[in-house]
């Protein structure tokens, strides 16, 4: 009885024990936890590059900073998300800062804060000017420091309405920009802005992801070179291909290939209506329509279509794999001949960062040397990743250099080399951009029903030579490039312009488009 009382007081003893022996390690951890900087980083990156960045950058911070490093990766979905999520940060947060210093919050103000035109509206009453001078020179912040990848042009917008600040690289490193390193300046599009508001950290080029094994199970098995290549009847039915009002890295794969038709013309007005007519073509052999341009190329991996339009390091990445696995290089990527246009995919300091000096060492270790091996190396190279390949193309000229080959995921691809013919003209389409997407949406996408027998209609008739007036119908847009300044300049809210006036102008465009194909479906089927 006496033993059986002692053991059970001794387990008891044990318990209350217990949590006071385990006490100071739990502490010495919380403490280091709390000694350590945080960066908190708004991004639709994947679990590799979040993994790989996150890893890295820890090991570089404790040996260059002596102190530990927490990153703090949000990700609210896909960069058209993020940037409605940003923005509607900073209205809410710019509101609370405004109301405690000048009173009243009107829609005026809303839409006049992070407007970039009131800068310069003899029209914009004192109190917008105010309330946009008011956001410029706060430190009105969202809790995040940095917005990591989504292309240029998101980055650009970010810019002009007072989201981002500079980070100071140039200041800090000049030897990073120079023309042998970080070009300015490279086939026509920015590298890096001028006034530090963004910087490229890796390259990006568009191009055709194949499956090889369909293509060579086709009658005409030769490869697509060009991007016209996919508007061939021969490829109806088998084509993956990204929403553009989904996809910003798709949408800017549509703006090259309309800048491509242009260049070929001279004529810019000639130009975007060849282009926006190859695009429906392409759209009228698409078998399928993703949400993502990376599940294009899961599509033509799998052999659900045998071609797409992708992002190189997506396709690279794919061939990779398929290789690994099967020992087969099944996947390819082709860029195609004179439409393949280099551009960056850049990172940004936020305004009002709460962890700015992080912030800024992070953009300084990812444009080093050592932050660029991460990109483009293979893993278990030096100063490669460790667990995911990221095959991303370094923006640093010098990782290029032969010596470097047997480390790049990929020896032989150079994007300033094969971005080299392409030089894109922002003044042709740069202010269009939104309008591309939305056009497409409109114009393809919503009547795709149609579109897609209309275009099926024609290649039965024999093809587009034969049936001249069926291509006419097909054919017809319902705004010319000459008029679409001010279509554009409709798409967005000012007084007599609403919401609902925006939505009646995008219904016209559909329900013209779907008319034409019907007609065009019918005189298809005449012979005409």
């Amino acid at each position: 009885m006496f033993k059986r009382l002692f053991i059970c007081v001794l387990l008891l003893g044990s318990l209350l024990v217990l949590p006071f022996l385990l006490r100071p390690k739990e502490e010495k951890k919380a403490a280091v936890s709390a000694e350590a900087d945080r960066l908190v980083i708004i991004s639709a990156h994947n679990k590799g590059i979040r993994d790989e960045y996150d890893r890295a950058f820890k090991k570089y911070y404790r040996e260059k900073f002596g102190k530990e490093v927490e990153l703090d990766f949000r990700s609210p979905g896909g960069t058209r998300d993020i940037v409605r999520y940003i923005a509607d940060r900073y209205e809410a947060e710019f509101r609370h800062f405004y109301e405690s210093k000048s009173g009243r919050w009107t829609p005026a103000i809303a839409a006049a804060f992070s407007n970039p035109r009131v800068d310069k509206d003899p029209k914009a009453s004192p109190e917008e000017k105010n309330a946009r001078k008011m956001f410029l020179n706060s430190e009105v912040g969202i809790g995040i420091d940095l917005m990591a990848g989504g292309g240029t042009f998101e980055m650009i917008r970010q810019a002009s309405k007072g989201f981002a600040v500079d980070a100071k690289v140039q200041e800090r490193h000049p030897e990073y920009f120079k023309s042998s390193s970080i070009p300015a300046v490279f086939g026509g599009d920015r590298l890096y802005d001028a006034n530090g508001l963004w910087y490229g950290v890796v390259l990006s080029t568009f191009g055709i992801c194949c499956n090889t094994d369909r293509i060579e199970e086709m009658k005409n098995n030769a490869m697509p070179e060009t991007w016209r290549d996919l508007a061939d009847p021969r490829f109806f039915n088998l084509l993956s291909v990204a929403d553009p009002s989904k996809s910003g890295s798709a949408n800017k794969c549509f703006e090259i290939l309309i800048q491509q038709c242009m260049a070929e013309t001279g004529d810019p007005a000639r130009g975007w209506e060849n282009g926006l007519n190859l695009i429906k073509r392409i759209f009228g052999n698409a078998r399928s329509v993703t949400e993502s341009a990376s599940q294009v190329v899961r599509d033509v991996t799998m052999g659900d279509a045998a071609c797409g339009m992708a992002i190189d390091s997506y396709a690279l990445s794919q061939a990779a794999w398929v290789r690994r696995m099967s020992k087969k290089a099944s996947v390819r990527y082709i860029t195609p001949r004179g439409g393949t246009a280099v551009s960056a995919d850049p990172i940004q300091l936020l305004r009002g960062a709460p962890n700015k000096l992080v912030a800024m060492r992070f953009i300084d270790f990812l444009l080093s040397l050592e932050g660029q091996k991460l990109h483009c190396f293979k893993t278990g190279t030096p100063g490669g990743p460790e667990v995911y390949s990221l095959n991303r193309p370094a923006v640093r000229r010098e990782l290029y250099d032969s010596k470097y080959d047997d480390m790049r995921f990929e020896k032989d691809y150079d994007p300033y080399r094969s971005g080299s013919d392409f030089v894109y003209r922002s003044a042709w389409t740069g202010k269009y951009y939104g309008l591309i997407s939305r056009t497409i949406k409109n114009v393809i996408l919503d009547p795709s029903e149609e579109l897609q027998r209309a275009w099926r209609a024609i290649i039965a008739a024999g093809g587009p030579e034969k049936v001249p007036e069926a291509m006419a119908a097909f054919n017809a847009l319902p705004f010319t490039y000459e008029e679409a300044g001010k279509v554009n300049g409709k798409l967005r809210v000012y007084p007599g312009n609403s919401a609902s006036d925006i939505a009646a102008m995008l219904r016209t465009w559909s329900d013209f488009a779907r008319k034409n194909y019907l007609k065009a479906a019918e005189l298809a089927a005449q012979g005409r």
